[in-house]
Formats: C-alpha cells, structure tokens, sequence
C-alpha cells in the first residue's frame, strides 16, 4: 500500500510578495506576468527599489506549494529540494514540516550558500510577476531523493522549471525513471513560457515517451506547439500525457483524455492575487484523482481551489480557504 498519495521534486523557494503599481513595476524593469531568473546583483537592485513597500513571507517554490496544496487537503505527500543552512532555509523546512509534507530536509539535506528566493510582485489587476533567485536550488541534484519514500507513491511529480538546472533535471530524471519502474504514475507541469522558449530539451526530457498528468495554461501550450488554434493544441498536447489539464484562468480548464476534450467551467471570483494559481490546482486535482474522483470532477474541484487562492493574498489557501476547500471535496465524494 502507497505512504504517499504523491512524491513531488522542485525548487525550494520562500516568497517575497509586494503589492506594487503598473509603473512600479515598469520602472524596475520586471517582466509582467513572468518568471525571470535573477542573479544576486539584481536581487539586492529590486529589493532596494521595494524598500518601504510592506511584504509578507511564505514558503514557495512550484511544485512545493502543489505538495502542499495536496496536503491541506488531506493528503499525504513528499518533497525533494535544496536548501541552505541558514534562517530562509530553516523557514522552509519548518513550513514544510507545519503543513505535513514530509521532506529530505528532515534528514539534514542542506547545501552551502543562500537558500532561493522569489520576489512575486503583485499589480493591482491581480497578476504576478515573479523574479526568482534560486540561491543553492541550482545544487539540487540526484542526492536530494528518497527512493523509498519515491516507489511508495502513487504520484511523481516533476516541476518544470527543474529544466533549467543540469543537476535539477538529472535528479528529475533519475526520480522519474525510479517512478517508472516502480509503477508509479507520472506527472509534470510545464511550469512557465520562458521554460518552453529556452529549456525546451529539458522539458521533452521529462515528458519522455509519455506521462500520466501534464498540467499547463493556455499560454504555455500555444507556445509549446506554435500556434493559437485551441483544437490543434489540444490535438498535438493530447500526444504527451494520457491525461492533460490545459487551463485557461477565467475560461477554466479542458481535460484532454482519450482524443476527447471536456471543458471545465471557472468559478466566478474577483482576482486579487493570481500567484499560486496553476500550483493550487493542480495539488487539489492530484489529491482528488489519487482518493478516487473523475477526472472532470476533480477539474471541477481544482477550479475551485484555484479561484479560492485567487481571490486572497499569497500563494498558498489560508486556514478560512482550506475549511471551505475540504467542504466542497466532502460534497462531491465519489
């Protein structure tokens, strides 16, 4: 019997959020509505700029809020990153402990330097623009795995921005092979354009000859097969997983399975933060088909954890969202 409803592998981060206006955000030079990777000149640059501004911490990184996500819910999960020895990395590590992910930092898997960091600025139409410092994140690499907790999952799950790291995506890769071999199902999410304009090798990598569960929006995916013709793409994204959530904020989502596509409705909501959107879904999608809903059903779920953490601050469910979250699953029990 599966430990873990899902093992999940990615880049350790503590978020930095920072409610800023359009022209803030312009007069710094960040990119809107993307993930840009920063360096430590430019990291001390923008944190002189949002001097003043009031920020609120909390732990990150793509697929550890999906593992946590999964297990504000109730679910059992695992998760291998890399953090230093330092007080951001003791955060993480607790954070992680606290919402009742098991890791291998519980076993002292530290590495020398900063523990990463991402600078999420929020404008006032709710999008978020991240600027990322993987600090020791960079180091992450096949050491970080625990390949008992990994073959006593039903789940593996690989961040994509893991393309951007040789070492991040050997310890991928060596996970996702491990994960095969053992039965275990495969899951992935393409993470951010920029990672389909430049790690695209990676990416492939990682889908291999096939997945179980691919999760990207809607932008992500016209970028991934180079074309705007939403048939096409389901057409040509339906090839690499046997089941696809490609999702689309206020559209919802489709559920592509089978050749078959299903559009899943949103939940209307008033946006004001969309950091964590894409996380949250896809951890309370996994949650739903590893305790045996549909695949459309949980869809329906995942949209609805999604616009939950839209409508508030911060990129993981407080205590509030999480209550109204599990009523809902207990709702539509299968």
């Amino acid at each position: 019997m599966a430990r873990y409803d899902l093992y999940a592998i990615g880049n350790a981060l503590v978020d930095s959020e920072y409610r800023v206006s359009d022209a803030q955000l312009e007069s710094m030079g960040v990119s809107k509505r993307h993930m840009t990777l920063i360096d430590d000149a430019r990291r001390a640059e923008l944190l002189s700029a949002v001097r003043g501004i009031s920020t609120r911490q909390s732990g990150g990184g793509s697929a550890g809020n999906t593992v946590v996500a999964l297990a504000q819910l109730g679910g059992a999960g695992f998760y291998s990153c890399c953090v230093a020895n330092d007080e951001l990395g003791a955060f993480y590590r607790d954070d992680l402990a606290a919402n009742g992910v098991d890791s291998n930092l519980a076993q002292g898997h530290f590495a020398s330097g900063q523990t990463g960091c991402c600078m999420v600025m929020v404008t006032p139409d709710a999008e978020r623009s991240m600027s990322t410092f993987l600090g020791v994140s960079t180091q992450l690499d096949p050491a970080a795995l625990r390949f008992d907790a990994l073959v006593a999952s039903k789940i593996y799950y690989m961040e994509g921005y893991l393309a951007a790291s040789p070492t991040g995506l050997n310890a991928a890769l060596e996970g996702r092979a491990a994960a095969k071999q053992a039965g275990v199902a495969l899951a992935a999410t393409l993470s951010d354009m920029s990672m389909i304009n430049f790690c695209r090798a990676g990416l492939d990598a990682m889908v291999g000859d096939g997945i179980d569960y691919l999760f990207c929006n809607e932008e992500e995916s016209q970028t991934w097969c180079g074309t705007q013709d939403l048939d096409a793409i389901c057409r040509q994204m339906g090839t690499l997983a046997r089941v696809v959530c490609l999702t689309r904020s206020a559209k919802g989502c489709i559920v592509i399975e089978g050749g078959a596509q299903t559009s899943v409705p949103s939940v209307p909501v008033k946006a004001v933060d969309t950091n964590g959107a894409g996380d949250m879904f896809a951890g309370a999608f996994l949650h739903a088909v590893t305790h045996g809903y549909a695949h459309t059903q949980a869809a329906a779920l995942a949209n609805q954890a999604a616009a939950l953490v839209v409508s508030q601050y911060g990129s993981r469910l407080n205590a509030e969202g999480v209550a109204a979250l599990r009523a809902l699953f207990a709702q539509h029990q299968p």
